[in-house]
Formats: C-alpha cells, sequence, structure tokens
C-alpha cells in the first residue's frame, strides 16, 4: 500500500468543502435522560454550519456553549440535562441572517429500567470470538451492498468479504448454548466502508452504524436480546485508537488536530516498552503513541476533548441501546493512557457492572500488569482497565506442551508465570486463550497432536482468569497466520453451498466430534462448578515434567495434574498432603471414572488430567 507523503495536505485536500446538505447529521443521534453525567456534546456536520446561530427549548435541557472549530462544516454543541428532564423530542433550529435554514428533532429517551441488563462478564464465564463475516451467512440479501466500495464477494479469497453475517450467528447460538459458552465476543461489527479487506471490523467508516453487510442496528440490537433470553453474554469490539480512510470525519476533518498529523508517514513502531521505560526518549513513546497502525487507519488524537467526547459518548450510545455486557478494547497500549482511564471511569459511572479487557499483546507479565488496573505506585494513576488479553500465560501454555524441560523452560514457565500474579489487582479478571483472529491456530501450534489439543484446552478450562476460545478450534480448525490469513477461514457448514456441516454431529469427523465432546464436557463441567469459576488457585513447583494445580472452594477442589513427558508417569501425591488431606476418592471429570484412591496416580503421557476429589 503506498505511503501517505504529508498529512497537513490531506487535511487541506479533504476540506475543501465538497457538496454537503445543510445539515448532514448530528451525532449522537439521540441520548438518555437520567444519565450519571449530566453533559453531553453534539457534533453537527452540514455545508458552512458554522455560519448558524443555534437555537433550543426543551424543559430541562441548556445549550451551554456552541464551539466552532477550523472546519466550517462543523459544530460542536454543548448541552447541560437536568435530573428533572424528561423524555421527548424537541427542535434545534440553525438560524442565518434570521431564517431557519435547517432543523433537526432530536430525541432524548428514557434510560432501561432492567437493572440486571448489562451483566458484566467474569471469571464464571466462556467467551467464544469469532469474525462475523466468516461464520455463518445468514441473510444472502445483504452479501453485496450497493453504494458501498466493495462490492466483490469471493469466498476463495482471505481478503474479501465472505458474506457471514449477525443473522448467520443468531441462527447458530444453541450450537453455542450447547458447547457451554456463555459469551459471545464478535470482532467490530460497525461499518467498515473500505476498498478491500476490511471485513475484519477494524477501520470504522461509521461509529454509529452496524455494517449494512451484517445488517442494521435494530438487528443487532435483537442479537443482543435473543442472547439475554438464552442465558448468553454479548461482548463488543471496539477501537480507539484508529479508524478507516473512508470514515465519513477523515474525509472531511473538523481540525487538524482530530487525527495525529506528521511531515511525513510515520507508523508506530509497535514498542509498547517505550511508554512504561523510565528512561525511554520522548520522540520513541511519541512515535508508539502517535504514529499510525497501517497507512489505511488514521490515528486518533485522545488528547484532543472532542475526539474523547465523540468516543466515550459513542461507547455508552451503544451499551445504552443495544444492552451490551463487556467492552474488548483494541490495541489498548497504543491510546493515550490518561484519556483510557477518564473514559473507564466515565463508562463505570453509568454502567457499574460492565466488563472490560484491553488487548496487550506484550512479552511479559510485568509489560501486561503495567497497563492492568491498580498500578497506581508504577504509573502514578490508575488505569481502571480491569483485565487483560493475558497474552503471557498463552506462551506459557505453549511452552508447556511443546517445550523442553528446564529450570525456567516447558512446563515450568508456566509455573513460573502464574507465581508472578502478584502483579495483577485482580488476575481473576485477565482473559485466558490460546488463540484469536491474528495469530496462528491452537492445533496447528502443537503440531496437530491431538494429545496436546486435549491438555491445552483442559488447561484453558481450568486456569485462573475468564477462557476464551475462537471460533472452530472445538472442531479442530488449523492453519498458520502467514502467509495467506487462513486462520480466518469460513466455518464449514455455515453457508448453503457447503459440502459439510460441522455445526451438527453427523458432519464432523470421528476425530472432530471426540474433539468439540472433549471441550463441551469440560465446558459445562465449568458452568457448573463454582471451584473452577472463582475458587482459589494453589500451585506446585512441577518434578519431573509433572505440574500439579488446585481450584477449589468450600464446595469442591479439583486437581488438575499434567504430563508433559513422552511417557507415561506414576506419580504419588504425598507432596498435596495440603489440599488431598481431607480426600481419598476422586472422580476423573473426562472419562467419569471413579478412583477409589488418590495415593499414588498413572498420568498418561502428554495428558491433563482434571479430578474432582471425594
Amino acid at each position: 500500500m503506498r505511503k501517505i507523503s504529508t498529512l497537513l495536505l490531506v487535511f487541506l485536500s479533504l476540506n475543501l468543502f465538497a457538496q454537503l446538505p445543510k445539515l448532514e447529521r448530528i451525532e449522537p443521534a439521540n441520548w438518555w435522560v437520567g444519565m450519571k453525567n449530566p453533559s453531553l456534546q453534539l457534533l453537527v456536520h452540514g455545508d458552512r454550519i458554522a455560519n448558524s446561530q443555534v437555537k433550543l427549548a426543551y424543559p430541562g435541557v441548556r445549550l451551554v456553549k456552541v464551539n466552532k472549530v477550523e472546519n466550517p462544516n462543523y459544530l460542536f454543541l454543548d448541552l447541560s440535562i437536568s435530573s428533572a428532564a424528561k423524555a421527548g423530542k424537541f427542535p434545534i433550529q440553525f438560524i442565518e441572517n434570521g431564517k431557519v435554514i435547517a432543523q433537526h428533532i432530536y430525541e432524548f429517551k428514557d434510560r432501561s429500567t432492567q437493572t440486571d441488563r448489562v451483566k458484566g462478564v467474569t471469571s464464571a464465564d466462556l467467551i467464544y470470538l469469532l469474525m462475523p463475516d466468516r461464520f455463518s451467512n445468514g441473510d444472502q440479501s445483504n452479501d453485496v451492498v450497493k453504494g458501498l466500495k466493495e462490492t466483490s464477494l469471493n469466498r476463495d479469497s482471505m481478503y474479501y468479504r465472505h458474506g457471514g453475517d449477525i443473522q448467520g450467528l443468531i441462527n447458530h447460538l444453541p450450537y453455542l448454548k450447547e458447547l457451554g459458552v456463555t459469551t459471545v465476543w464478535m470482532t467490530p461489527e460497525i461499518e467498515n466502508d473500505m476498498q478491500q479487506a476490511s471485513y475484519h471490523g477494524y477501520a470504522a467508516t461509521d461509529h454509529y452504524k452496524i455494517d449494512p453487510r451484517y445488517g442494521t442496528n435494530e438487528l443487532y440490537k435483537s442479537y443482543v436480546e435473543k442472547c439475554h433470553a438464552m442465558g448468553l453474554k454479548v461482548i463488543k469490539d471496539i477501537v480507539h485508537n484508529h479508524i478507516g480512510t473512508n470514515h465519513w470525519f477523515f474525509t472531511d476533518l473538523p481540525m487538524k488536530s482530530w487525527v495525529h498529523q506528521w511531515p511525513k508517514y510515520t507508523q508506530t513502531t509497535y514498542r509498547d516498552q517505550t511508554v512504561m521505560d523510565p528512561h525511554a526518549s520522548e520522540a520513541d513513546r511519541k512515535q508508539m503513541l502517535d504514529g499510525w497502525f497501517v497507512p489505511s487507519m488514521p490515528d486518533l488524537n485522545q488528547e484532543n476533548p472532542f475526539v474523547q467526547n465523540y468516543l466515550t459518548q459513542n461507547h455508552i450510545w451503544w451499551i445504552e441501546y443495544a444492552g451490551i455486557d463487556g467492552l474488548r478494547l483494541d490495541t489498548y497500549p497504543y491510546n493515550d493512557p490518561a484519556y483510557m482511564a477518564d473514559w473507564a471511569q466515565k463508562l463505570k459511572a453509568e454502567f457499574p457492572n460492565l466488563s472490560i479487557f484491553g488487548e496487550t499483546l506484550v512479552w511479559s507479565v510485568a509489560n501486561q500488569a503495567f497497563f492492568a488496573g491498580g498500578n497506581v505506585v508504577n504509573r502514578g494513576f490508575d488505569t481502571r482497565l480491569p483485565g487483560v488479553t493475558d497474552a503471557v500465560l498463552k506462551d506459557a501454555i505453549y511452552e508447556a506442551l511443546n517445550g523442553k524441560n528446564g529450570w525456567t523452560d516447558g512446563v515450568n514457565r508456566l509455573y513460573a508465570t502464574l507465581a508472578q500474579d502478584f502483579l495483577y489487582k485482580d488476575p481473576s479478571k485477565n482473559v485466558v486463550f490460546m488463540d484469536n483472529h491474528d495469530m496462528s491456530r491452537f492445533y496447528s501450534m502443537v503440531g496437530e497432536d491431538f494429545d496436546k489439543f486435549k491438555s491445552g484446552m483442559a488447561l484453558l478450562l481450568t486456569m485462573r482468569g475468564i477462557p476464551e476460545i475462537y471460533y472452530g478450534t472445538e472442531i479442530l480448525m488449523k492453519n498458520f497466520s502467514n502467509p495467506d490469513g487462513l486462520v480466518r477461514s469460513d466455518f464449514p457448514g455455515g453457508w448453503k453451498d457447503d459440502t459439510t456441516n460441522k455445526f451438527v454431529e453427523n458432519g464432523r469427523t470421528a476425530k472432530e466430534n471426540e474433539a468439540f465432546n472433549f471441550v463441551k464436557k469440560l465446558a459445562n463441567y465449568r458452568k457448573t462448578t463454582s471451584a473452577l469459576q472463582s475458587g482459589k488457585l494453589m500451585q506446585y513447583i512441577p518434578q519431573d515434567g509433572i505440574y500439579v494445580y488446585f481450584r477449589y472452594d468450600e464446595s469442591k477442589t479439583i486437581m488438575v495434574i499434567f504430563n508433559s513427558n513422552e511417557q507415561e508417569k506414576e506419580m504419588s501425591t504425598d507432596r498435596f498432603f495440603e489440599r488431598t488431606k481431607a480426600f481419598e476418592k476422586a472422580r476423573n471429570i473426562i472419562s467419569g471414572e471413579e478412583l477409589s484412591s488418590i495415593i499414588t496416580l498413572k498420568v498418561p503421557a502428554k495428558t491433563t488430567l482434571v479430578l474432582e476429589l471425594k
């Protein structure tokens, strides 16, 4: 992709005041009375709308300030909404020379009275991550939408649209329920009207609109309601850091400082260390935070108060509109730290049960903990970020499965990583995973070794934190992230012309069914076992390639034994007396076998046993 030579020229060239309606849009399109924060800032976009005077009158609503900015096609209206304001509609008028040139009927609605509508996602949940374009096509009528820039549908290419949509996901919610999933996370669903390869959703072109190839705002809200009716929760994936170059407000920037400007195209270094390094140069830190992620994704300037208000209000709008339970924050380390702390505080004020976790694909526990909430001593402020994506624990599990044992290698890496949980305020809020849409699939990463696959899934589903699985992991979908992006392949059976349907038992191979049933058994056991959800974790130093930990509370004690060796091992349980002294027997959760004694145990090669002690 060609480089952008001068962003200042981009700003100037994009602001030649192309033909616009007198009033093109007002965002947020509506709001709610009864919000904790009485302030609201409306973005108004229209042809030289700044030449107008603004008039509105509604009980309990006061126009505090009309902000004019560099681009005369914008106004930012600061409103104050009293606690006495009632739901209703009222006109906002734009007047020039004593004449009304445009009018918009704005609406305040009542907030939802359902107290548990936003439920929050906790360590009692199991998250299922999917890409809507690649999961299932439930509505062929929206595969190609006239007027959008990408009009090709090509399932033979990983870089074109494949036609999956929200209706396709709705159709298969019973499949997820059967598997034992409690929470659904889609990659971003909002409009990405880019020329190509924006099916992933991370290049937004309209923050308030579901991409029409996925459905409508109304369908998205219905999807959340259907999930809740089935006992499922919903996570929305949001991006603070960047947008797509075809975003409507990038093609007509409100002001130069809306995005980070550089004399020539400057990409981020992707070096999160510069944010935490006490010895870092300001130049390195600036490039990390302000450099563009890629040329097609302009970097939003989160130090700009107008940008801050726009993003914060947008996220509040979606939660109140649809009743979302949690947010996953894309590219968290690249965002302005002070703003993100303020953002989290404002959202939690409106939705106390809302769950938030940030993507932190970094290389050490200390790096992850730096971004997590509660690390006030090292940061000087609280990020108020409850949890992170625990990529370091993921790497440690891979090392335990694939590595050779040494003082800090092999299974000892897993032990040592968990031993650093003291760095987190609450590690149970971290999301634990083995793969996602940006990395090689789990089954391929363990060399398609089925024993390792089962061991890894057992570790994932008994570990502290919130487990997440990537779509298709449960049926042994495979492939590496490079070079062809095949980790984003379609789920077989999600399209009417698919020759196989892996959503149903008779469409899967014997091994795929074994994998599915293995995950199903553990996931559903976890749903009814508080010890695996919120119980304490006690681990023991690995010996002879065997790693043992316990999850326990007042109701149950679960013993997890991982044998990383290539051969079966017999193990005495004497050294675990601290946790086993009250028990004589056990039940193998996977096989259902009842063990009459736990004094010595035989552990097959490359196997994780999950035992409920009795």
